[in-house]
């Protein structure tokens, strides 16, 4: 299995920023995909979860109404859309894939490298 991110990069506060997880080795529509992100010097946290077909999503109560995540299976891509983002969503933003939907980081065994989002004041 391999997840492979981007999309990140250094924008102000209120901006805007379009992850992107592409997977391979897997059938990607028997997965849920998540989104995690880690602080620096803070544990990884959920974010947002998308079910196999795109109906449940699923998100942290500090980033409903700010983040949209969403999936392209023909694509084998899921997307995480970061609007109004704010300094402490920097981090780096990892998906990650698991049969079961999960809100603990632990509970995914498959990671992608993760992406770097910066947010100035």
């Amino acid at each position: 299995v391999q997840l492979v991110d981007s999309g990140g990069g250094l924008v102000q506060a209120g901006g805007s920023l379009r992850l992107s997880c592409t997977a391979s080795g897997l059938v990607f529509n028997a997965y849920n995909v998540a989104w995690l992100h880690q602080a620096p010097g803070k544990e990884r946290q959920f974010v947002a979860v998308i079910g196999w077909v795109g109906d449940t999503t699923e998100y942290a109560d500090s980033v409903k109404g700010r983040f949209t995540v969403s999936r392209d299976n023909a694509k084998n891509t899921a997307y995480l859309q970061l609007d109004n983002l704010q300094p402490h969503d920097t981090g780096l933003y990892s998906c990650a894939v698991n049969r079961f939907i999960r809100r603990d980081p632990g509970g995914y065994p498959n990671w992608g490298q993760g992406t770097n989002v910066t947010v100035s004041e």
